[in-house]
């Protein structure tokens, strides 16, 4: 049986995810959560271009145009681009059709930003360092490269198990199981109503601890300049489950 890191991410972000991805008002999409983000990365880039990696299906890219910022993405996923397609064209929201680790956009930006989690989804370190150094390409002196993501939660994995129930809520729970020799984990997401028939959506990553990140900009040439445990600039601690990291391209070498 074929592992689910073992599948390629346009596999995984297949036209079934695309369809199900948006979820307008609520989750991911709901403006508690949006806009903060939205309003943190209109200031960073200021008066200049935006570059998102792995765009998706424009859940921040269109509200960040709807400001004003000129935005660019890079997307692998074929139908994700298409439900984007759905809310912005092409002229509004250009998309290059490619990886996060190697795809050039044309120009320079004043902030490239990657959020939700999505670095974990290059499963190799090379490949997360290949990231960091394709953002500081794009970025134009004293630019930006801003990565949200989660902190690896071993602390809760039972010991000698490989597995942890992350949520747990009506109609939905989320069941992450680690390969700690890897750094890989797989988010198991099931669906279920009131019929005995479940839905799993499954996803690779590899996670990524702070100081490790924080190592891979160094390498790109990269600062860091903030972290933050949320878009509102709420102080990390050792308790917090995520972090919003800045990092600075310097303005001479």
């Amino acid at each position: 049986m074929e592992r689910e890191e073992e599948r390629g991410q346009e596999q995984i972000w297949d036209a079934d995810a695309a369809r199900r991805y948006d979820t307008p008002g609520t989750g991911m999409f709901a403006p508690e959560v949006l806009d903060p983000a939205v309003d943190r990365l209109a200031r960073l880039a200021g008066d200049g271009r935006a570059l998102e990696f792995a765009i998706g299906t424009g859940r921040v890219a269109v509200p960040l145009a709807g400001r004003g910022v000129p935005v660019t993405g890079i997307e692998l996923s074929g139908p994700m681009i298409e439900q984007l397609r759905t809310k912005a064209d092409d002229t509004t929201i250009p998309v290059i059709v490619g990886d996060m680790a190697t795809t050039a956009a044309p120009g320079e930006y004043s902030l490239v930003y990657l959020v939700y989690n999505t670095i974990s989804n290059l499963l190799t370190q090379d490949e997360q360092v290949e990231c960091f150094r394709n953002a500081a390409r794009h970025l134009r002196p004293g630019g930006r490269f801003v990565v949200e993501l989660w902190v690896p939660e071993l602390r809760r994995l039972p010991p000698g198990q490989a597995g942890v129930v992350c949520r747990s809520e009506p109609g939905y729970l989320l069941v992450d199981t680690y390969d700690v020799l890897r750094q890989h984990v797989v988010s198991h997401h099931f669906g279920f109503d009131g019929t005995r028939e479940a839905e799993l959506f499954r996803s690779p990553h590899r996670y990524i601890w702070p100081a490790e990140l924080d190592l891979m900009a160094r390498l790109a040439g990269l600062e860091l300049e903030s972290r933050h445990a949320d878009w509102t600039g709420t102080a990390f601690t050792a308790e917090s489950p995520s972090h919003v990291s800045v990092y600075r391209l310097p303005t001479t070498a």
